[in-house]
């Protein structure tokens, strides 16, 4: 059973439903830490992936994965995510000067 299902749904102004529930406040988001020395925070959503094209996704079963399995797989995620974004970077290069990609790791 999903926490989104007890929770009532939020609108806007306008009456529309909001797209994505509030972020986390610092004491509900979840940490990772990984080699010891790289702690990650995640939102229920889990990690951004990134694509070998370029585009963005996320892991489906992120929330039902155990916290085992979400230490092995943000640690390949993040070399792995490196590397495209290195790809992506030398693809870039040849069209100009650009501001670099990177991803952030703040705790």
């Amino acid at each position: 059973m999903s926490g989104l299902e007890n929770e009532e749904v939020k609108t806007t102004q306008t009456g529309a439903p909001l797209a994505l529930p509030p972020p986390p406040s610092d004491e509900e988001a979840e940490k990772i830490t990984i080699n010891g020395n790289q702690t990650f925070k995640f939102d229920k959503l889990g990690p951004v992936v990134v694509n070998s094209d370029g585009t963005l996704s996320r892991i489906a079963n992120w929330e039902n994965m155990a916290p085992i399995e979400k230490e092995r797989t943000l640690r390949i995620l993040v070399a792995r995510n490196q590397v495209r974004l290195a790809n992506q970077e030398k693809q870039q290069g040849a069209s100009g000067d650009q501001d670099k990609l990177s991803i952030s790791q703040n705790a």
